[in-house]
């Protein structure tokens, strides 16, 4: 199974964390849907954002019943050098997930492959652990919906925002 994540904070401190899980990557919905409230997420530190969204997703994780083979991430595996939201969500299981990393924007140094979807002139950027980058960005570009952010991704975004 597959299941993307997404995290949103809120000016009390809390935040929620949500996730769609879906069996395979051209799926155009869902087989099941969770979030979590956070009563108390970390201030978000500049080139330390995955100590901010890492406690939130683990702590959803901890409550899923699905085994899972992918997680995809809001944001990137790689920073270049450094390992970011998804590399630290990826060392911090024990097992053999594969980590997709999704971004909406460039992080200057970092080493994905852009994905442009639908009619969008702007690129996704994929990177990813435990696969192939291309592997991964094909498996991007194969998700369902003609625009730029595929479905799932948007509806775990809404999600959140709920």
């Amino acid at each position: 199974m597959i299941a993307a994540f997404d995290v949103k904070y809120f000016d009390d401190g809390t935040a929620l964390c949500g996730a769609v899980v879906f069996q395979y990557f051209t799926d155009k919905k869902p087989h099941s849907q969770y979030r979590k409230k956070i009563g108390s997420a970390e201030d978000y530190v500049p080139g330390l954002f995955y100590k901010r969204e890492l406690p939130c997703i683990i702590s959803l994780l901890d409550d899923m019943p699905e085994k899972l083979g992918t997680i995809v991430v809001d944001g990137y595996v790689r920073l270049g050098d450094c390992p970011g939201l998804g590399g630290h969500l990826k060392r911090s299981l024990a097992n053999d997930v594969t980590v997709i990393g999704v971004a909406k924007s460039q992080f200057k140094g970092a080493s994905a492959v852009e994905v442009y979807r639908g009619n969008s002139r702007k690129p996704l950027y994929v990177t990813s652990a435990g696969i192939d980058q291309q592997d991964a960005a094909k498996y991007v570009r194969q998700m369902h919906g003609e625009n730029r952010i595929p479905v799932l991704l948007k509806m775990v975004d809404r999600l959140t925002r709920k």
